[in-house]
Order: C-alpha cells, then sequence, then structure tokens
C-alpha cells in the first residue's frame, strides 16, 4: 500500500526539474535552433523549435478590415517560408542573441535579436523537451540596421 501511495505521489508531482544548466542550455538551444534554421533554410530544425499550435504574431495596428490588427503566423507556414529560404543568409552575416529574461521549472521568456528583427518567445517545457509556444516580434528599423535584411517571413 505505501509504494502504491509513493507511485502515485511521484508520478503526480510532474517531470522531474532540471538543474539551471540543463534548463539554460535547452532553452537557449531552442531559440537558436529557430533563428539558425531559418538563416540556415533547414525547416526541419525550425519545426522542431516550435510548438504544433505556434503562435507568431507582430502588431500592425488598425488597418481598414481590422481594429487592433496582426499579423498572424502559423508553424506551417513559418517552416514553409525556411524551406524556400526566405531568410537564408550567409553565416558570416549572422547576428544573432537569445537572452533570458525569465524562467520557472516549466516556462520561460525569451528575447532573440538579430539585427533585423526582435522576437519575444513565451516557451514551455513539455518532458525533457523546450519549445516556442507564442512569439511577438518587430523589425527593427532600417536606419538602425547596418545592412539589407533579408525578406522577412514574418
Amino acid at each position: 500500500m505505501f509504494i502504491h501511495a509513493l507511485a502515485i505521489a511521484l508520478l503526480s508531482a510532474g517531470p522531474v526539474p532540471q538543474t539551471d544548466d540543463v534548463a539554460v542550455a535547452q532553452i537557449e538551444a531552442t531559440c537558436l535552433d529557430y533563428i539558425d534554421g531559418q538563416l540556415e533554410g533547414d525547416p526541419k530544425r525550425v519545426a522542431r523549435s516550435l510548438h504544433p499550435d505556434l503562435a507568431k504574431r507582430a502588431i500592425i495596428g488598425d488597418t481598414p478590415d481590422e481594429r487592433l490588427g496582426l499579423r498572424r503566423m502559423t508553424k506551417e507556414e513559418l517552416v514553409d517560408l525556411t524551406r524556400q529560404g526566405v531568410l537564408r543568409t550567409p553565416r558570416e552575416a549572422w547576428q544573432r542573441a537569445c537572452r533570458i529574461l525569465d524562467r520557472t521549472s516549466d516556462t520561460a521568456s525569451v528575447r532573440l535579436e538579430t539585427k533585423w528583427f526582435v522576437d519575444y518567445f513565451h516557451m514551455g517545457r513539455f518532458g525533457d523537451r523546450w519549445v516556442i509556444v507564442n512569439a511577438l516580434w518587430y523589425p527593427i528599423p532600417r536606419a538602425a540596421s547596418t545592412s539589407k535584411p533579408p525578406a522577412s517571413p514574418q
């Protein structure tokens, strides 16, 4: 009876907590899969960084068709644009940085900055895997960027 109660308690406790170092490394790897996959034109790498129900958004403001307008993108759309090579960029032109803003055992807020755009991610840990669940992004104004951005898939 005691062993049965202990097993139920352990199973209901959820996933085993990760050490800080492991979680940080996995969160950063997910962020880099997202951006490096796009810059390399590797759709499999991008796909593995994303939750199946990804909500990727950019604020576009009021439009004739929508108040408080958002540009919306799904996982499938982003993976397809990556397959097309829309952001493919030579490695020597890459400038990107991932910074974890906040983290719990199963959630993280992350900022990805490139010379062309900034993404804010909400990530979730599912088992031992971290994926991007939500992304809100904005372009960096061209005057602030020293190079021409690739065509935006976003």
